[in-house]
């Protein structure tokens, strides 16, 4: 023989191809087909938004407190906790007191 591989190897090197592509043809089988999810749908938004969402940009690159990013940061933390609508009030019977979960 003038090759350096016997003959045995590669029919051993063939065969375990052959069983790594039936493996793989296998569990592409077996796994069932799953849609692939649909992209996050983004609203535009509106001209607030884009005058908020600017001005975080701003004042994301400033190093001294600026009262403007203060107010800026203040309206995105209520607009993220959704603290925008009033609350329900509700009729206590002229219970002044504050709740006692309340925060101060």
């Amino acid at each position: 023989m003038l090759h350096g591989t016997s003959r045995t190897a590669k029919i051993a090197g063939i065969a375990a191809l052959a069983g790594l592509m039936m493996t793989v043809a296998t569990v592409a089988a077996v796994q069932p087909d799953e849609p692939t999810p649909t992209p996050p749908l983004v609203l535009p938004a509106d001209e607030g938004q884009a005058r908020l969402a600017r001005e975080l940009d701003r004042c994301a690159s400033l190093t001294m407190p600026d009262s403007g990013c203060e107010a800026a940061w203040a309206a995105n933390r209520r607009r993220f906790f959704r603290q925008d609508e009033p609350a329900p009030a509700t009729e206590r019977g002229g219970d002044t007191a504050p709740d006692e979960g309340a925060r101060p």
